[in-house]
């Protein structure tokens, strides 16, 4: 799905090329051309910014419009600037195919501590002459990480400490156990209750539920298997209703 809500936005981020990942792209640029909207950012593993860059041309060819994009390939570790003092950060996930996740943090300068206490006149003068007093600081904002093993935690530790960190957590209970979620490089929420003391976000948004469960069914199982201290900061991503389409 391409809800119509996203259309607008400037920046699009591509975790990897599977096709429930990537497979509404056309859709969300032809809402974009209805709207005359100019072209996005989109931000995708560097392994594969030559298949998206063929998959639109294809696209624009038998729909006859421009479907054109800022194609920016990524590697992990690679950072770019978004906006002001937010940048994003590319990290690698754990999946058959080139996949990454995004950390999307706020870079700004602070004083040193040494320096915090003088008056702002002194302040101007030493950092006139060149004195080092200040700092960057990032603050982790927003993490998105799917699909992926659980090691992206290990890999990427920062991740348990961004604010809001959005997560795959394909199965639930023993429908499917850890060995099979792990065959396929998905997250079971029994690994997530063996680290729920690790999660130290304020909010963590928990995505890519398999159809294995409805969304009604979701929501009692997490109820029932987190404990209150991880279900109070636990964000299912779900439709209202009881049905993953209407």
């Amino acid at each position: 799905l391409a809800p119509r809500q996203f259309a607008a936005a400037r920046n699009l981020f591509i975790s990897h090329g599977h096709a429930d990942h990537i497979g509404a792209i056309g859709t969300l640029m032809g809402i974009r051309g209805l709207h005359r909207c100019p072209p996005p950012r989109m931000f995708v593993p560097a392994a594969i910014a030559d298949d998206i860059k063929d998959t639109l041309a294809a696209l624009a060819k038998m729909q006859r419009y421009d479907l054109a994009v800022h194609l920016v390939p990524m590697e992990p570790g690679d950072e770019q600037q978004l906006k002001g003092t937010m940048f994003v950060r590319a990290f690698r996930t754990h999946h058959p195919v080139p996949s990454l996740g995004y950390q999307f943090f706020r870079r700004t300068k602070k004083i040193k501590p040494e320096f915090a206490d003088l008056p702002g006149q002194e302040i101007s003068r030493l950092n006139a002459g060149g004195a080092p007093l200040f700092y960057e600081h990032e603050s982790a904002e927003l993490a998105y990480a799917t699909d992926t093993l659980l090691r992206v935690i290990d890999t990427h530790p920062s991740l348990l400490q961004t604010r809001v960190l959005i997560l795959e957590c394909s199965f639930l209970d023993d429908k499917k156990d850890v060995a099979a979620s792990r065959a396929g490089c998905h997250v079971h929420l029994d690994e997530l209750l063996e680290r729920a003391d690790d999660f130290h976000n304020e909010a963590l948004v928990l995505m890519h539920f398999s159809q294995l469960y409805d969304p009604r069914m979701v929501r009692e199982i997490l109820a029932r298997r987190c404990p209150p201290q991880l279900l109070a900061r636990i964000v299912p991503f779900l439709p209202q209703g009881d049905a993953w389409t209407v």
